[in-house]
């Protein structure tokens, strides 16, 4: 009776190429006679010519994540570049309404943060405008249980009275405890807000606004 051949197993094949390393070393003629599909056509080409577009494809994968990654460097090196020039002009700031009139500019026109608005409590009754307004305990509460800033949708929903008449245009927020570093209670809360619908968005990087909390805290907890 004739026996038909039967296909070898590709998984056993792969594992006998993988344990003898030196297979292609011994025939090398397959490696220009084997033909096998060309991965982006459909024409085949020798499997030197495949290892080589593996290659290709390869350092092409590698170039583009690191073009990204120098562009995530350049972007937070500007970052750290405009947080830093905030910090200096905080240090400056001698009077609430100073660190009121800091942030109003350097948010503008440092970060481009259309909207903002700023709370802190235990600060003098004739501080800057705004800065000292009514706080309801239960904000102060949701402050306090923040463990860091919240980005997307506005969680601490008091805070829209803040933003006056432009607040039923605000899509996206930012909501900052001011706390200073060590502290365990926050001073304070900074509220960043935007109409565009991914300016602030849950799960984005929350590093350097927990660091502009911590450095508004200090120069809030100074001026008490």
């Amino acid at each position: 009776m004739d026996m038909q051949p039967t296909n070898p197993d590709p998984q056993a094949i792969a594992e006998f190429l993988t344990r003898h390393p030196n297979f292609f070393n011994d025939f090398p003629a397959l490696l220009t006679d084997l033909h096998i599909p060309h991965p982006h056509g459909t024409h085949a080409v020798s499997m030197s010519e495949r290892q080589l577009i593996a290659m290709r494809d390869k350092v092409r994968m590698l170039e583009n994540k690191l073009a990204e990654l120098i562009e995530f460097g350049e972007e937070n090196d500007a970052i750290s570049d405009k947080l830093h020039a905030l910090t200096l002009a905080l240090l400056a700031a001698r009077t609430p309404q100073d660190l009121v009139a800091v942030l109003a500019l350097h948010l503008r026109e440092g970060f481009a943060v259309p909207h903002h608005a700023l709370r802190a409590w235990n600060l003098p009754a004739d501080s800057a405008a705004g800065l000292n307004g009514p706080v309801t305990q239960s904000t102060r509460d949701s402050v306090a249980a923040m463990t860091q800033p919240a980005c997307g949708a506005l969680a601490v929903k008091d805070a829209s009275e803040w933003f006056g008449e432009v607040s039923p245009h605000l899509r996206t927020f930012a909501c900052i405890p001011l706390r200073p570093a060590g502290a365990a209670a926050p001073v304070g809360l900074l509220v960043l807000a935007s109409e565009e619908a991914r300016r602030f968005y849950p799960g984005m990087g929350t590093l350097y606004l927990e660091r502009l909390g911590q450095l508004i805290g200090a120069t809030l907890v100074r001026m008490q």
